[in-house]
């Protein structure tokens, strides 16, 4: 895979407060993980790298079609490699777009720092008129959950829908132990064992190990990747319920990131076109543990909005 943009290596760009890789080696490394992960894949359709405001961004396309075209967005210290339960049971239905998010470990590369919420929506804003589509159906886990609902937040005009898979400081307060855990990627040379140790103990007991690409792959982002990103802004109830596009959000009842009855409490209070599900045995990890049911949940809520104009509460 040939790239035309430049990673940034070395602590040049930290007075800058720009994300990049420690050095090198350390690049060398992680892109190694990357390209095994990647190879996990279907092939890509479309490669792109898009320039905009705040840096390029590195985006796939998988398969093809003329319906609205899915987005998807990955969780912190992944990339689109994580995707890979999710995508061939996707892309036989419309257009799938996954980016590798700016600022975080991937091959997307940040120019300008972050200082907001509205700054991470505003790439993605960009990013969504650069690829000449009036509007997308959003998918986010984790972090990019919280990305694709602020997306919605600031600019809903490009947002057919939006779900969200145990979407991060959104619906409830974020937990000590999501602290605990992103300390693997901040304190330099954390152990390894213990590092993977955390990546399961986060997805529910999924396995960790070096045998694991995509483990293999959030491991080297966290040990050789250094992020500025603004700590996530958590909404007012009002802004909440200010978002007026449909919402599915799937709350997994084993996550340990924050609360998961009060954040389904809160959904259900708050959203104004939402669809809300508690799945009890699905961890933070839910887009991996049940990709089928996953997939299944989304599409049919999507293929009503496409239909219909709303959502109902399609099994």
């Amino acid at each position: 895979m040939n790239d035309l943009v430049e990673p940034n290596i070395g602590a040049a760009f930290r007075p800058r407060r720009l994300g990049h890789f420690r050095d090198a080696s350390a690049f060398a490394r992680y892109r190694n993980a990357y390209d095994q992960a990647m190879a996990r894949l279907p092939e890509p359709d479309q490669i792109q790298d898009v320039a905009t405001r705040f840096g390029t961004v590195r985006i796939y396309r998988f398969g093809t079609g003329d319906g609205v075209p899915l987005l998807l967005l990955p969780g912190r210290t992944a990339s689109t490699p994580m995707w890979e339960a999710n995508l061939a049971g996707l892309t036989g239905h419309r257009p799938v777009y996954t980016v590798d998010l700016l600022g975080e470990p991937g091959l997307s590369v940040q120019t300008r720092a972050f200082t907001s919420a509205a700054d991470q929506a505003d790439w993605l804003a960009e990013l969504l008129a650069r690829l000449g589509h009036d509007r997308v159906h959003l998918v986010g886990v984790s972090i990019g959950g919280w990305s694709a609902f602020h997306l919605a937040l600031h600019a809903p005009e490009k947002v057919a829908s939006v779900s969200l898979l145990d979407p991060a400081s959104l619906f409830g307060r974020l937990t000590w132990k999501v602290v605990v855990v992103s300390l693997g990627s901040v304190v330099p040379f954390f152990p390894e064992s213990w590092r993977r140790g955390l990546l399961s103990w986060i997805s529910g007991g999924a396995d960790a190990s070096e045998d694991e690409p995509v483990a293999n792959l959030i491991s080297a982002g966290m040990r050789d990747f250094t992020a500025f990103l603004p700590p996530p802004t958590y909404p007012t109830d009002d802004q909440v319920a200010g978002v007026d596009v449909p919402v599915l959000a799937l709350i997994a009842g084993r996550s340990i990131i924050h609360d998961p009855r009060k954040a389904t409490l809160r959904a259900h209070r708050l959203l104004a076109r939402g669809v809300v599900e508690l799945w009890p045995d699905a961890s933070h990890a839910i887009n991996g543990e049940f990709p089928e049911r996953v997939n299944a949940r989304v599409l049919a809520f999507i293929d009503e909005i496409d239909r219909t104009g709303h959502a109902g509460d399609t099994p």
